[in-house]
């Protein structure tokens, strides 16, 4: 098959000139190839040539002149050329060999068609020709296009072999399979089923890479759902895979915690791109099977579970090599509150209640209300419209409340500092429950959000601990 109109632009012009006065066969390979034929775009652009690929990155960053820049990973027998947005990366065709016990390939100099059978699936182990007279010219020799059109995610070897050499790729084949919406051959997931055990001989932090693309997926859950059918879920994340299954006690079960969640990640991901939101949604109910508890009287309960699972979200994010940062206590924050929102909405719906939410959600009230929204999984309709129907007047309270006492990450109108100067006071005891008896004066309504009122307030609670002003 000849595609030269799909590769018809000066860059890859100017590579197949170079290639050419060196006399090396070049060609574009992997994902920039699938890319093409997906019509998805892409400025990361790999060649292999045979011979050094260093060589040719070198000559073509010459060409390429003024702007262009050469990066050389003399290790790894890699160069990368920037120009212009693009990234091209350059690659000498190799074949690779494993021992069972290592992930770390013996490398050795190889042709093309070695190059092509040692990539992870047969949608990626596609070259096209850039040297002038062959320019254009599609190599597919394990039917690639024909698995793109079939919407297969497919081993070009025995898959295996495939996942044993680099059990990242079974990670990759559930990823490509969310991210495309492709489904993975039988072969090819029964093989990921038999080797899910060599996961463990990853790092986590390629793992996490893996997770955080299907994340931020379309429909994330195709990719936690994958991960769970091919036993891969109780390597990675042994406290999701804990979620899974219903029990039943006197005729009376709970929901299945695992399908709850992964709704609640898709309804999330319906409304929001926020990738750390689709985290918090996928961690939400974490902490429901170390909670879950049978009541005579009331059946199965899972008390307290939102501030357990907030305790468990750094240890899960340290586990897994995710951020300690801002990030991870984003998450951890809407954990310990989703509950919030819909209690108001089962109880009356009171000022005091509002102000204290939205002064502990601060900016990200929000997304927590998008999280809560999206909690609500019941298949009774009625329930569930009813459920939004009353987020919409906590909704409608917030906005009320929050232009007329601006509670909104507030900072109480007196300071620490001030009191202690009011009343010849160190740091104490004191001075700690004045500033929280203002605070919560201020989210009950008992006083205005006003220096004015909080002062009068001040010296009132002051007088209470027998203090005096100086």
């Amino acid at each position: 098959m000849l595609i030269a109109d799909k590769i018809d632009s000066p860059v890859f012009h100017t590579v197949a000139s170079v290639a050419d006065s060196m006399s090396r066969p070049c060609y574009v390979v992997g994902g920039y190839v699938r890319d093409l034929f997906l019509h998805r775009h892409s400025k990361d652009i790999d060649f292999v040539t045979v011979g050094s690929g260093i060589e040719v990155a070198e000559a073509v960053a010459h060409r390429l002149g003024k702007g262009s820049h050469c990066s050389v990973f003399r290790n790894f027998g890699t160069a990368q050329v920037k120009h212009g947005g693009i990234e091209l990366e350059f690659v000498g065709a190799r074949r690779e060999s494993y021992s069972h016990d290592s992930r770390k390939p013996v490398v050795e100099d190889g042709t093309l068609d070695d190059d092509l059978a040692r990539r992870d699936f047969t949608i990626n182990a596609m070259a096209v020709c850039v040297n002038a007279d062959n320019f254009g010219q599609l190599i597919d020799p394990y039917d690639g296009i024909g698995d793109l059109d079939r919407q297969i995610i497919r081993t070009p070897l025995d898959p295996d072999i495939t996942f044993s050499d680099d059990p990242l790729r079974m990670m990759r084949a559930i990823r490509f399979a969310t991210q495309l919406g492709f489904t993975i051959y039988d072969d090819t997931f029964d093989a990921i089923a038999r080797n899910a055990g060599r996961i463990n001989i990853i790092s986590r932090e390629r793992i996490a890479d893996e997770l955080m693309k299907i994340m931020a997926s379309p429909v994330p859950s195709i990719g936690w759902e994958l991960l769970e059918a091919c036993g891969l879920l109780s390597y990675i994340m042994p406290e999701l895979h804990a979620m899974k299954g219903v029990e039943i006690i006197n005729g009376r079960g709970h929901k299945d915690n695992f399908q709850h969640t992964l709704t609640v990640v898709d309804n999330v991901a319906r409304k929001n791109d926020n990738v750390w939101l689709r985290w918090a949604a996928l961690l939400h109910d974490i902490a429901k099977p170390v909670t879950k508890r049978w009541d005579q009287k009331t059946g199965w309960t899972f008390h307290n579970h939102n501030f357990i699972g907030a305790k468990m979200v750094p240890r899960i994010f340290r586990a897994m090599r995710l951020p300690l940062n801002e990030k991870m206590k984003y998450v951890q924050k809407l954990v310990e509150l989703h509950m919030r929102p819909i209690a108001l909405v089962e109880d009356e719906v009171t000022d005091s209640a509002v102000r204290r939410l939205l002064f502990d959600a601060g900016d990200d009230i929000e997304d927590l209300m998008i999280l809560c929204e999206a909690d609500i999984t019941s298949k009774n309709q009625e329930k569930v419209r009813r459920f939004l129907d009353n987020f919409v007047l906590v909704r409608k309270k917030m906005e009320e409340l929050e232009e007329k006492d601006r509670i909104r990450n507030f900072q109480p109108p007196v300071s620490g500092e001030e009191i202690m100067s009011f009343f010849g006071l160190g740091p104490s005891r004191e001075v700690g429950v004045i500033k929280e008896r203002i605070k919560n004066a201020i989210l009950d309504g008992s006083i205005p959000n006003e220096r004015e009122a909080a002062l009068t307030y001040m010296h009132k609670v002051a007088l209470e601990l027998g203090l005096s002003a100086n």
